[in-house]
């Protein structure tokens, strides 16, 4: 009954035509079952089946007038039934069948956002392996640490995508939950039973419990998800946007043919891409501000959620697709500079090594911890001063040369090197495998 959307846009998902038509898809499922247990006569569910139609300029109008959208839109398309019309919305209160609609609606966004994260995941693992090998700086602090694999940063991304993949998924089932409970939950003019046999028929799982509403634990966790997907999202073109700073010039996001980065300023190749990726993702932490405090209501039910929720579900996942298919525009056509990752390596004059010599002049040349750090640091503070290259430095320092070892220059130079940082790569990739 319920069709899928997967490819399809979420604009046109959560459109006042679309909503509708799951909100009469939940009505007929309701008739079926009542038809099933004997209460709704077959011409009658014929009729519904039928000639349950509806005209949105007909809902709205009627609202206009009732102020109630539920029964609007029930009038609207019991007008179109004719007699058997009254039938419809047999025994049920307005949340049974919006809840129930919605959990649809939303399984179906989420389809959306996890097929494009896919999509996205499938170029982030690409440049993974395509770099898998390819030595780059490693940063801490903003500060060069030691050599490590470019195709260890994309992993490091992938693996958080698969993370979040995981809560959408877990949130996708939650949400896909239906209840036909009436006004308080207690069944009092249905059964369970029947709301079991209408959930079927929407592919859903009844809720063990309600209240007239569905308990919006559920609906927070779908908006933690997207908001968590957004951070990593951020995380990601934050990253591109540093490796593209004239400082660095690492990676760089698309630059369009006839693309102008400023009005003033003809050099500029600015990431605003990323940057939009960023600004959004504050507003999906926002709408999740907003989900979480829609969990607490009065009683069995107020309305300060729904009033929200008409804003924060159909905003929070045409942002979420977005940004998921505008950082896949940006991996795809992504520009690496391989050239300028190597010069970067060696832009400290050796100083990324440190941690290697240290480690050799305690392991091979069983120096004190105290005598090799002051050795190593001394010769590391001179070389960021400009007062020569770290590997000259130390094969001058006096200290080592009274060592005794003939061989240390050779040995020395040796440390100076990018393929020790990557011999487990493998092994982390086979995790993944």
């Amino acid at each position: 009954m319920i069709e899928r959307y997967s490819e399809r846009d979420i604009s046109e998902l959560w459109s006042d035509e679309h909503r509708l038509k799951v909100m009469l898809d939940v009505e007929i499922a309701v008739a079926r079952a009542w038809a099933e247990e004997g209460r709704i006569p077959e011409d009658a569910l014929k009729d519904i089946v039928e000639k349950s139609r509806f005209d949105i300029a007909r809902v709205q109008e009627i609202e206009r007038k009732t102020q109630h959208d539920v029964v609007a839109f029930v009038s609207a398309v019991a007008e179109n039934v004719g007699e058997n019309g009254r039938y419809l919305h047999l025994g049920m209160t307005s949340s049974d069948i919006l809840d129930t609609a919605s959990s649809i609606m939303l399984r179906e966004s989420l389809d959306i956002i996890i097929n494009a994260l896919d999509e996205m995941d499938a170029e982030v693992f690409g440049l993974a392996e395509k770099h898998k090998y390819t030595p780059c700086i490693g940063r801490t602090h903003g500060i060069h640490a030691e050599p490590m694999s470019l195709g260890l940063k994309f992993l490091n991304w992938h693996s958080e995508i698969l993370r979040d993949r995981g809560r959408l998924e877990h949130a996708r089932e939650n949400i896909s939950a239906g209840k036909i409970s009436g006004a308080v939950g207690t069944y009092a003019m249905c059964s369970p039973k029947l709301e079991a046999r209408v959930c079927e028929l929407l592919d859903l799982k009844p809720a063990k419990i309600s209240s007239q509403i569905l308990q919006r634990d559920r609906h927070a966790e779908i908006m933690s998800a997207l908001s968590l997907m957004g951070c990593t999202l951020e995380r990601i073109a934050l990253e591109i946007r540093h490796l593209q700073r004239t400082e660095v010039r690492e990676m760089f996001e698309p630059f369009g043919v006839g693309q102008k980065g400023s009005s003033a300023m003809p050099h500029k190749r600015n990431p605003i891409k990323c940057e939009r990726i960023c600004g959004m993702s504050r507003l999906l932490r926002g709408y999740l501000i907003t989900a979480l405090e829609n969990v607490a209501l009065w009683h069995e039910r107020d309305i300060s959620h729904s009033s929200t929720e008409r804003v924060i579900w159909n905003d929070a996942f045409n942002i979420a697709a977005f940004m998921i298919r505008s950082m896949t525009k940006i991996l795809r056509g992504s520009v690496i500079d391989e050239r300028k990752l190597a010069e970067n390596i060696n832009l400290t004059g050796g100083l990324v090594y440190s941690q290697r010599v240290l480690t050799f002049l305690l392991d091979e040349l069983q120096l004190s911890r105290e005598d090799a750090y002051a050795i190593v640091q001394e010769n590391a503070m001179k070389t960021a001063a400009g007062d020569g290259k770290f590997l000259d430095l130390l094969l001058n320092d006096e200290r080592l040369k009274n060592t005794g070892h003939a061989d240390l220059p050779e040995r020395l130079r040796a440390l100076f090197e990018n393929n020790f940082y990557l011999r487990w790569v493998d092994d982390v990739f086979a995790r993944f495998e």
